[in-house]
């Protein structure tokens, strides 16, 4: 019987619609008061894809997993999971803004954490603006999400503004962050 789940490799692609179900899931499983700003998703849930989140807004990571025996070996049993997503997407509809893409988005599976998924992601996502045109990406993080904010400064997005007290959550006023950094060279 195993006794673990190994992480082996992490690939991101475009989302495809057959992913609905499981990017789904997958933002459910993943809800936080650490970084979200709407309440808990209850049934029956909506669709994970609609007219403002389509599949090509979103890129995902995908994971080859192993189960791994009480002795430590590896069975065998090698699967291809959704370890995480992250969308991206134009700010505005704006011409002025076209060179600008933000980041609306970053769920990795507990499963998948502390392997560097979110970073994979990431990276992916600065990769894809710049493929889209882009010069510059951005996002916006909740105050209190320290190891958001921190994966962010790692990868050279800087704190751009602070909307304090934007959001009342479980009773108490939180801080809206803006960060961004340059996709230039």
């Amino acid at each position: 019987m195993p006794a673990t789940t190994t992480l082996h490799s992490v690939s991101v692609r475009p989302a495809l619609p057959a992913d609905e179900e499981a990017l789904g899931e997958l933002d459910r499983s993943t809800w936080s008061t650490l970084h979200a700003v709407m309440p808990r998703p209850r049934p029956p849930y909506d669709p994970f894809f609609d007219e403002r989140h389509r599949p090509g807004d979103f890129l995902v990571a995908e994971a080859v997993t192993e189960a791994v025996t009480e002795a430590g070996a590896p069975d065998g049993s090698g699967e291809i999971r959704i370890a995480g997503y992250i969308r991206l997407v134009p700010p505005t509809p704006l011409a002025c803004n076209a060179h600008v893409r933000q980041i609306q988005g970053l769920a990795v599976a507990a499963w998948a954490r502390g392997a560097g998924v979110g970073r994979t992601l990431l990276r992916a996502a600065c990769a894809e603006a710049m493929r889209q045109g882009a010069n510059r990406i951005t996002l916006r993080v909740l105050g209190h999400n320290t190891p958001a904010r921190a994966l962010y400064a790692s990868e050279g997005f800087a704190v751009e503004g602070v909307l304090s007290g934007e959001f009342f959550l479980h009773g108490r006023y939180v801080d809206d962050v803006l960060m961004g950094r340059s996709l230039a060279p």
